[in-house]
C-alpha cells in the first residue's frame, strides 16, 4: 500500500452511545393544496418500524410507544407485508372481541388475532400519490373511514413495494390541527372545523 495514507486514531466506544437513525424532516403547516408527499412517511427516508404477525399484542403496543408511532407493519417470516397494525386496533375494541370469542387474557392476543391482514389492505399507488394533494389524502382517507393509508410502487414484474404511509393525525399536526381523540369521524371533523376556520 502507498506510504501517502497515514491511519485513522481509533477511539473507545463510550457507554450507552446511541446510532444514527434515518429521519424525515415534514414541512410545518402544510396547507391543503400543497403536494401529498409533503406529508406521506416516505420509506425511502425512514425506517418504518415494523412487527412480526406472531407477536404479542402488548409486545407490539409498546413497540409503538416506544418509537412514537400509532402504525406498525406487519411482517411474515419472510419478510413480507403480512398486515398492518394501528393504535386503534390494539385499544378499540378488536382485542376485546377476540377474547370473548376464543376466551383467555390479554396477554395471549397475538398481533395477527388483530390486524388488518394483508388480503383486507386497499392501497393508493405512488404514481397517483406524486399527482395528488393534501386534500385529496384526507378526502381519501376520510372516504375509506380509516387514519392510515399505505403507498405503494409497481415494479415491472408486477410486484408491489410499500413506499410509503399516510396517517390523519401526522396530516393534521402539519395542518397545525390539534387532535383530540382516537376516534376516526371525530379527527375529520376536527380537520374540517380548523381548516374551514382558516
Amino acid at each position: 500500500m502507498n506510504n501517502s495514507y497515514s491511519p485513522l486514531t481509533s477511539h473507545p466506544l463510550k457507554p450507552g452511545a446511541d446510532f444514527a437513525r434515518p429521519t424525515q424532516v415534514f414541512p410545518q403547516n402544510v396547507t391543503l393544496n400543497d403536494s401529498a408527499t409533503n406529508v406521506m412517511t416516505d420509506l425511502r427516508s425512514v425506517s418504518v418500524v415494523n412487527v412480526r404477525a406472531r407477536t404479542s399484542m402488548e409486545k407490539a403496543n409498546a413497540k409503538m410507544i416506544r418509537y412514537g408511532v400509532r402504525t406498525l407493519l406487519v411482517l411474515d417470516e419472510a419478510d413480507k407485508v403480512a398486515g398492518l397494525l394501528t393504535a386503534s386496533d390494539v385499544l378499540g375494541e378488536k382485542p376485546v372481541r377476540f377474547l370473548q370469542q376464543v376466551g383467555g387474557t390479554h396477554a395471549d392476543i397475538m398481533v395477527s388475532d388483530v390486524m388488518t391482514v394483508q388480503s383486507d389492505l386497499e392501497v393508493l399507488n405512488y404514481a397517483d400519490v406524486l399527482k395528488a394533494n393534501v386534500g385529496n389524502i384526507l378526502a381519501t382517507l376520510k372516504a375509506s373511514g380509516r387514519q392510515h393509508a399505505i403507498v405503494v410502487e409497481e415494479n415491472a414484474g408486477g410486484g408491489q413495494t410499500v413506499r410509503g404511509l399516510f396517517s390523519a393525525t401526522q396530516i393534521a399536526r402539519q395542518l397545525g390541527v390539534r387532535i383530540n381523540t382516537a376516534e376516526v369521524a371525530k379527527i375529520f371533523a376536527e380537520i374540517e372545523a380548523a381548516v374551514g376556520a382558516h
